[in-house]
């Protein structure tokens, strides 16, 4: 079939509901501190369909305390803007340039709680408030990728002019992601508002803290996190030179790695719809890595002990590359990089390439509910269907996620193997366990891949419900 009508066709599917519901995403970013902003920002642009954009503001941070760049901001945009039509070729949606650039706000150049208090409303913080107080039923999610007193003068600010109750539905709307610590108003906003979703690795870079957060799980593997089992070159400089840098006006953005490739991505990858996370469930896992919800005891690195459970540090059991298991944080991220670095050296590809000369991901589908229950001994069979754009030939891969379901065997280990029958090129089957110690959930993976320049990977996840 020719490229053109498959486009259509799998347009279509994505208009009738296969496609996830695009989230409100706010950024806040020390843009210009060092050149892993200006790298994520390259990557947020071209997934710029996958999200409705309320705003990015620029911030300060620990590590720059007292000047933001807005106009770095406006510059990468002014970029996007020279190949936004080409993306509309590949996939809908993508906002036109000028929207972005009304939607660039500036926090105050001061550092962390310095900012926040009477007097202190920056165009940041007030247009966060507005986008929160929108008429939307999703909710917002602030990503920050420095520090977040935008965010905590926003808080400050409903706080000190609203009620009580009003605030408690302001705070419901919103959903953090921080990378780390970059301020001292992370830790305030989680002890003053008990109530905020909030995803974070707790603790600064001076105590070490960046060593142990699970977002340096995107590359650093020589730096920050200094982990094993990864392909690291996936991530260094000489892939990024041919694979994004090369790839036109918006590639030419993408700085060379100072420290580590774009620390703070892991903050929006879970809000790709592709089928493998869910963002109001970051202990089910995704390409931005896995998150269990509870209260973590003080470490060195904590600007002050946590006072109340939030979704940090998990941990998956992954085979490496180079054939050995690893059982670590870092894992829950760089588990999936080949998957996540191709698909954007495809929408790379996107800025400079008509249709027919690039790769687009496949659509997956389950054929049976994404929700099953079972018992003991039961058998369970799932099944799978998809289609390619481009005609490509398609590979199905199911697997147990084990980490992120609740059951937990005999051994202890909720990350046990299940053993997995592929019954055929799409199906497989499994037998539910019957030494386990308590009843729970177990989550199985289907990963389609293509076999295009560069492959593509889309998933479905089945959750079966085990009873007692």
């Amino acid at each position: 079939m020719a490229a053109r009508a498959w486009r259509f066709i799998f347009l279509a599917v994505l208009a009738c509901g296969v496609a996830h519901a695009r989230a409100r995403v706010f950024v806040l970013t020390d843009i210009e501190n060092e050149p892993d902003d200006a790298m994520s920002l390259v990557r947020f642009l071209v997934y710029a369909n996958q999200w409705d954009v309320e705003g990015i503001v620029a911030t300060t941070s620990i590590h720059q305390r007292d000047r933001i760049a807005p106009q770095r901001i406006r510059d990468i945009i002014g970029a996007y803007a020279q190949v936004r039509d080409n993306l509309e070729k590949h996939e809908p949606g993508f906002p036109p340039a000028a929207q972005l650039l009304e939607r660039v706000y500036e926090g105050v150049p001061a550092y962390g709680m310095e900012a926040v208090g009477r007097g202190h409303d920056s165009p940041g913080s007030s247009a966060l408030i507005a986008a929160a107080d929108r008429d939307d039923a999703r909710p917002l999610w602030v990503t920050v990728w420095g520090g977040p007193n935008v965010l905590a003068q926003a808080l400050w600010t409903v706080r000190a002019t609203r009620s009580r109750a009003a605030l408690a539905k302001f705070v419901a709307r919103l959903r953090v992601y921080t990378i780390s610590d970059q301020d001292d108003s992370g830790p305030w906003l989680r002890r003053e508002f008990p109530g905020l979703f909030y995803i974070v690795s707790p603790g600064f870079h001076a105590g070490g803290a960046y060593h142990y957060a699970t977002w340096s799980g995107i590359s650093g593997d020589r730096f920050h996190g200094r982990f094993e089992g990864a392909d690291f070159s996936l991530v260094d400089n000489p892939w990024l030179d041919e694979h994004i840098r090369s790839k036109g006006p918006l590639g030419a953005q993408h700085p060379h790695t100072k420290f580590m490739m774009e620390g703070d991505t892991p903050s929006f990858l879970n809000l790709i719809g592709n089928g493998l996370s869910d963002p109001e469930h970051p202990d089910w896992g995704g390409w931005g890595g896995r998150y269990e919800l509870y209260l973590p005891r003080m470490q060195k690195w904590f600007a002050a002990p946590e006072t109340r459970p939030i979704w940090t540090d998990a941990v998956d059991e992954v085979l490496g590359v180079d054939g050995h298991w690893y059982t670590d944080n870092h894992a829950t991220i760089w588990r999936w990089r080949e998957a996540f670095q191709h698909d954007f050296a495809a929408r790379m590809d996107w800025t400079v390439q008509p249709f027919a000369k690039a790769n687009h991901p496949p659509a997956a589908q389950l054929e049976q509910p994404a929700m099953l229950d079972a018992k003991a001994g039961d058998r369970v069979t799932l099944r799978a269907s998809a289609s390619d754009p481009d005609g490509n030939a398609l590979a199905f891969h199911w697997f147990y996620y084990g980490e992120a379901g609740s059951l937990v065997v005999a051994t202890g280990r909720s990350g046990a193997p299940v053993a997995i029958e592929h019954e055929n090129e799409s199906a497989a089957a499994f037998v539910v366990p019957k030494n386990f110690l308590h009843a729970g959930s177990m989550h199985f993976i289907v990963a389609v891949t293509d076999d295009g320049t560069p492959s593509l990977t889309r998933y479905r996840r089945v959750i079966v419900n085990v009873a007692p």
